[in-house]
This record gives structure tokens, sequence and C-alpha cells, in this order.
């Protein structure tokens, strides 16, 4: 059956009449913030602790909008005999979200945890050369990082908590199993078989 001529008009119009009875809202920015959904991707914060300089993300990422620079120190043996070791040390990690594009690739493929998104979304420049953000920037924004949501109860314990658990719970048994000696030595007799006797006593 062809369509009734008009009534893709007709339609329209009925939609329109439904929003005219509503009332309008509006949000009253900036007196009143937005409540963005959890996982908002706004910008990029860095928790510089964690990061290794292994520049996986400047090199995954498809805009070439992440610059690292480091340099090497040497670390000196942890024991005697010991070799030195050299560490990478983070001179500047910056990201220049006028070229970013918000895939989210950094973060996916940071090994070691170093970069979250943040919803934070008020960094609007008048320039925008200071749209490149140092790692000062970067770190203000991790706190503002919301925390990850809470575990499955029916889900197995994660392997890296439950090493952690077990080496705790290894050093709590040799020190109890330690203290436990101790305490047998102290309230041993003497191996010659006579008594203790207080100083200055008689036997």
């Amino acid at each position: 059956m062809p369509p009734i001529p008009g009534s893709g008009l007709a339609k329209g119009l009925a939609v329109t009449l439904r929003t005219m009875t509503k009332r309008a809202h509006t949000a009253q920015y900036p007196e009143v913030q937005p409540e963005l959904p959890p996982r908002s991707r706004g910008v990029i914060g860095l928790f510089e602790e964690n990061c290794t300089v292994c520049m996986l993300c400047a090199r995954e990422c498809p805009d070439w909008c992440i610059y690292i620079d480091s340099h090497k120190e040497t670390v000196p043996a942890a024991a005697p005999g010991g070799r030195e070791r050299s560490r990478n040390v983070l001179d500047r990690f910056a990201i220049d979200f006028s070229l970013c594009m918000y895939c989210g690739i950094c973060i996916e493929v940071c090994p070691f945890d170093a970069l979250f998104w943040s919803p934070e979304f008020e960094y609007a420049e008048t320039d925008i050369h200071e749209l490149t953000h140092e790692r000062d920037k970067l770190r203000e924004w991790m706190w503002t990082v919301p925390a990850p949501p809470a575990l499955d109860p029916g889900a197995e314990e994660p392997k890296e908590i439950a090493a952690a658990r077990k080496a705790v719970e290894k050093a709590e048994a040799t020190a109890a199993a330690a203290a436990a000696a101790a305490a047998q030595a102290e309230a041993a007799p003497p191996a010659d078989g006579t008594p203790d006797t207080p100083a200055g006593g008689t036997a």
C-alpha cells in the first residue's frame, strides 16, 4: 500500500506539538556542573610513579600527540658483589590535546597502568599552543580519576593480590614460628640439669 501523501509531515508536526506542551529543561552551566557518566573521556591523567618510559603509548598513538623525553641513570648494586643497573628517568611527558582524538589507545596499551581517563573537561584555552599540557598538569588530573568499580563478589581473586597475600601470610608464619622458638628456648631448663637460682640466692 503506497504511503498517504503528507503522512511524514503529519508525524513531524505531531512530535512538534507534543514537545511544545512539555516544559524545557535548561542546564544552568557553569553554575551547575553536569553529572557525567563514570567512564567519561575527558582528559588523560598521568600517574608518574608507574611510568617506566617504555614509549609504548607514544608509538601506538595514531595522532603522535604524546611527547616523552627521558635520560638514563645508573643504579648502584643492591648487594655487595652485584652489578650496577641502568634505568630510565622521565624528564618530560606531554600530551597535545589539540591533536588528541580521545581514542584511548595509549591508556589501553600502557602495561604499567600509568595513564587513566579523567572526567575533567574544562580545559579550553585561547591559544591552541596552550593545549599541550605537561606532566605537572596531567598529574593534577590524575587525582580526579574516579575509583574503579567494585569487583564481582563471585569472581576469583586476582593473581597479584593472591601472590601478595600469600607472601604476607608466609612472612607472618615465619615470624610467629621464630617467636615461638625463642619463647621455648627461654623456658627450657639449662642443659646441665641444674635448676635456675636467682642471683645472690642459695641453691
